[in-house]
């Protein structure tokens, strides 16, 4: 038979452009198709302008409290021109992928929207492609809750809310996870009132409640106004705003008025139009079925990223796609391993997260110890006037990792001690032994580990055997 490729993948965002890469390098024959854009969603819709955008409020904010920096004098700044700043860093970025780079590396580029014939067969732009293999990499899109009135109000989603020419005077946000909380810290800072309406007891649910605690204080000092417990059950436009009527678990309602609304209410896998049925691939609404390997179950399918999951994260995407792209090329086959997950809320103060939270392990696990190290004890972030956040380190009773979180300036950068440490199945107290330089951030990982001797130290039983040893030896 002859086939026009190796493998083909489907979706250029962070996992298909890895993939490809992959695939090619490893002398695959390779197509790469993309309905739209090279770079996916974190490139356009993403991660790219969403922390542009939080970039830009920090500074703004930190320009207004400079006389508490000893900087006195007329400092006027505006936020009008930061859409456009933002507008501008997604294109200096989009240049970093152009279709040419991946036809050099031998990969060719084909847009149009593919759909499956059968699990070897493909048609796109009315061509068939026949291939050995597929790697899906679709990725997902803004999940919409099915409320009363939403769709005739109008809303917005971080697919469109980057295209806004000036700022609303207010905004409803929908949803308390990363997305929700880092576009609603950045937007009040640049001047927006923001209210976030939550359905769970707290934003961050998935967080660490005390690091989420950290960063809810701040929201709510900056003028965030949050509604946790309660959910939107109808939306009304009213002139040129919008009524929302929030209703908590006693059915009890009020009223919230805002000019825009924004839905950050989670992602939801890109499977439509594929036509994956033809192609003997299972899926559901939470995506596409792929064992640990990523193979679906259709033999020569694989899958990556986000219309896969577990984990909606860019870095996770590639994580994946290598081993996607090495599973189904190469007789011997790797399995995904998620010991060792970091993500970030890129929010100020950042929070950070490796594997469980503290009441997930104390559920799983007997005996765990938790270590912390105040950010306030850290002179680095005394000089940077940071002093809001901690590091928390939770063990088992032998003193491996079993999760840490940060809340705190540079959290994201902070975490990957842990991370590596987790990742090598280092004790805890392997990063006490370890040089930090100083005055930096990055002490608060010492800081953490050094408990741990701290409270061996502090134990009666260690005091009788020091004594001895004082004592009778030389």
């Amino acid at each position: 038979m002859g086939y026009d490729y190796d493998v083909v993948v489907i979706g250029a965002g962070a996992a298909g452009l890895v993939a490809a890469t992959g695939a090619a390098g490893l002398g695959a024959r390779t197509a790469l198709i993309e309905k739209d854009k090279l770079g996916g969603a974190c490139t356009w819709s993403g991660c790219i302008p969403s922390k542009t955008l939080l970039k830009s409020a920090q500074i703004f904010s930190l320009l207004k409290r400079a006389k508490a920096f000893g900087i006195s004098g007329d400092i006027k700044c505006s936020p009008d021109g930061v859409m456009v700043h933002v507008r501008d860093i997604v294109k200096e970025v989009s240049r970093h992928h152009p279709p040419e780079l991946f036809e050099r590396r031998g990969i060719k580029v084909l847009f149009g929207q593919p759909r499956f014939i059968d699990r070897r067969l493909i048609e796109m732009n009315g061509s068939r492609i026949l291939s050995k293999r597929f790697i899906i990499c679709t990725g997902s899109h803004p999940l919409v809750p099915d409320i009363e009135g939403l769709e005739e109000a109008g809303y917005l989603t971080n697919e469109n809310i980057f295209d806004l020419q000036v700022f609303p005077k207010s905004i409803a946000v929908l949803g308390a996870g990363p997305i929700g909380v880092e576009i609603s810290q950045a937007l009040s800072r640049l001047g927006v009132e923001v209210s976030i309406i939550e359905t769970a007891d707290r934003i961050l649910f998935r967080e660490d409640k005390e690091a989420a605690d950290v960063l809810a204080k701040a929201l709510l000092r900056e003028g965030v106004k949050l509604y946790t417990g309660k959910r939107a059950v109808k939306f009304s436009r009213e002139k040129d705003s919008i009524s929302i009527i929030l209703e908590d678990r006693d059915k009890k309602r009020l009223s919230v008025r805002t000019e825009k609304v924004l839905v950050a209410a989670g992602r939801q896998p890109n499977t439509a139009g594929l036509d994956l049925e033809k192609a003997k691939v299972k899926y559901s609404n939470k995506g596409i079925e792929a064992d640990e390997t990523l193979k679906t179950t259709a033999c020569n399918i694989y899958a990556c990223g986000d219309v896969v999951g577990p984990y909606q994260f860019s870095h996770m995407a590639e994580y994946q796609a290598i081993i996607a792209a090495c599973n189904s090329l190469l007789p011997f086959k790797q399995r995904v391993d998620y010991h060792a997950v970091p993500w970030v809320t890129f929010s100020d103060p950042e929070v950070a997260h490796l594997g469980l939270t503290e009441e997930e392990a104390s559920q799983r696990h007997r005996n765990i110890k938790v270590y912390r190290s105040a950010y306030a004890r850290n002179d680095r972030a005394v000089t940077d006037m940071e002093k809001e956040g901690f590091a928390k380190v939770i063990c088992d009773r032998k003193g491996y990792i079993l999760g840490a979180h940060i809340a705190g300036a540079e959290a994201g950068e902070i975490l990957h001690e842990y991370v590596l440490a987790k990742s090598l199945k280092l004790k805890l107290k392997k990063l006490s032994s370890v040089i930090h330089a100083y005055p930096t951030l990055s002490q608060v990982v010492k800081s953490s580990a050094d408990a741990y001797y701290l409270n061996i130290f502090l134990s009666s039983w260690f005091k009788k055997i020091s004594r001895f040893f004082i004592r009778f030896l030389r």
